[in-house]
């Protein structure tokens, strides 16, 4: 002790190193302690459950979020939100994370927000704070104007926790109508997705399902069964095959859980982050000056004689790189992304290959949604033309062809991006119209020599002119050949549209990427208003 130094003070310095070695032990112990609680999220439902998850060919939750983001890039938040339901002996089983990751990272460089559903954890069940975790995320995401991306992978509504659960689905279902058109929304479904968990992937812009091991549906196998006595296996039912060739339900179907997440990187990497930012362009080393020779070619001499769109798409798309959406539903339609000089830009084309290219029920709907995505997210629109008229029969005027060619047409008229439109070959009728036509304000239209654009084809016309004419004649098939080759000379070409202005130009096919170029780099800050409104009526 220091000569001189009072006794109480050195008592009191004693005291103090004492004090301050057990705040040391007891800072350690509370590192311990959080290092413990992290890990044990970490851990989710267990190395035996995650072996399980491995076993059906899928990977666990934050397996799928380290693939999905760049290295190093994931933030977790809420990884220590624990569910509050005491009913049932949940009390008991309690798992820091409650069955969700979520957090924030980048893709390419690109910031995105995400959850991954974790079905080694009470199946990937939504119970209340799990729920509430997701919201947490869709409202971040919102603030930060970034796209979200859900990994579906769940068991459905904890049933132990009631109506909490579906409280918390609902507020999700909020968010979701809420961020629509406001900030890109890619569902993922990994696993089972049933009953109401469903709404919030088909309130989301893009689904993707992973083929055998991903299902959709309101009821199961065994309540259809139970009601209608219908047999029905989880595949048929609600699996990626089915929901992507015959519901239109889901958008993407992958090989695997690897491929789904590729597919979903690719998708962020077209779209702009939000309503507000530039469309993304990224230069794929094609120049904008490249001839389309192989187009001079493609459209058949015989006007019945079908061709593959796509070939025509990916001629004109810079490097041939185009993503298709929905590819194995209503397939007389094709509508995709790909870029033009580096810019994104949105696909609509008929396809001669399937029915003709008729515009349908189920086609209309699907190139609407699409068109409706790319006008929210200022995503220019092409538009490819070879379109005979509306499917005929009377299912489809019982299922309401008026009522789903007018979204069409709708989606159109409403939309204010630049669009573009090439008339091909045939552009028959009403179907003219509603294909983005000048009258309702596409921005550049053009035709091939191989367009026609009539009310309807020469064959049709001539019968319904000249019936009369015909049944009199001395050789009526002789006559009916020669108006119908007189008929297509007058009208079966593009050069009296272009005469009255309502295409912008008659243009060699291998021209075409050039002057869609140049007509690009003329609209893309176009802006144009439409009158004040709360929102349009389109005929759902």
């Amino acid at each position: 002790m220091r000569k001189g130094a009072p006794i109480g003070g050195y008592l009191q310095g004693r005291a103090a190193v004492r004090w301050a070695l057990r705040a040391m032990k007891t800072a350690d112990e509370k590192f311990d302690d959080l290092r413990r609680r992290k890990a044990q999220s970490e851990a989710g439902g267990g190395s035996q459950r995650v072996q399980s998850q491995h076993n059906r060919g899928k990977m666990t939750a934050r397996e799928r979020i380290e693939v999905l983001l760049d290295e190093g890039s994931f933030q977790e938040i809420d990884a220590l939100v624990e569910h509050r339901c005491t009913d049932f002996g949940m009390e008991k089983n309690v798992i820091p994370g409650d069955g969700v990751v979520c957090g924030h990272g980048t893709i390419d460089g690109k910031a995105v927000h995400c959850f991954a559903q974790d079905f080694t954890v009470y199946g990937g069940s939504l119970g209340e704070m799990h729920g509430l975790k997701i919201c947490k995320i869709l409202d971040m995401a919102l603030k930060a104007g970034t796209p979200v991306i859900g990994l579906n992978d769940s068991g459905g509504a904890r049933i132990q926790e009631g109506v909490a659960s579906l409280g918390s689905y609902a507020e999700i279902f909020f968010r979701n109508v809420r961020a629509s058109g406001v900030i890109p929304q890619i569902s993922v479904i990994m696993g089972p997705c049933a009953g109401g968990a469903v709404y919030s992937p088909a309130i989301t812009d893009f689904i993707i399902m992973v083929d055998q091991t991903a299902h959709m549906f309101i009821t199961g196998p065994e309540v259809i069964k139970t009601v209608t006595n219908e047999e029905v296996s989880f595949e048929d039912l609600g699996g990626a095959l089915t929901h992507g060739s015959k519901s239109g339900v889901t958008h993407f179907t992958a090989e695997s859980d690897e491929d789904a997440i590729e597919l979903t990187r690719e998708l962020v990497g077209l779209l702009p982050s939000n309503n507000l930012s530039e469309v993304p362009r990224k230069s794929m080393g094609d120049s904008p000056d490249r001839l389309c020779e192989a187009l001079d070619s493609i459209v058949p001499d015989d006007p019945n004689k079908p061709y593959d769109v796509n070939d025509v798409i990916c001629e004109i798309m810079d490097s041939g790189a185009f993503l298709e959406v929905q590819s194995e539903f209503a397939k007389n339609i094709v509508v995709g992304f790909g870029r033009m000089d580096g810019i994104t830009i949105g696909i609509v084309a008929n396809q001669p290959n399937f029915l003709a290219g008729c515009l349908d029920i189920d086609a209309s709907t699907k190139a609407a949604r699409f068109v409706r995505f790319c006008d929210a997210f200022g995503i220019p629109i092409v538009t490819l033309v070879d379109v005979p008229g509306f499917l005929p029969g009377a299912n489809q005027e019982w299922g309401g062809i008026i009522r789903h060619g007018a979204k069409l047409l709708y989606a159109y008229s409403e939309a204010t991006v630049p669009k573009m439109t090439v008339i091909m070959r045939k552009a028959y009728g009403g179907a003219y119209d509603v294909m983005c036509s000048k009258h309702i304000r596409s921005d550049y239209n053009v035709a091939w020599p191989t367009a026609e654009l009539a009310v309807m084809g020469a064959d049709g016309a001539v019968q319904i002119i000249h019936r009369k004419r015909i049944q009199s004649a001395g050789n009526p098939e002789q006559e009916r050949q020669r108006l119908v080759d007189e008929y297509t000379e007058r009208f079966a070409n593009p050069y009296q549209a272009a005469s009255m202005g309502y295409i912008d130009d008659v243009i060699e096919p291998s021209d075409t990427r050039i002057r869609l170029i140049k007509a690009l780099g003329m609209l893309i800050d176009k802006e144009e208003t439409r009158p004040a409104r709360k929102h349009g009526n389109i005929p759902l």
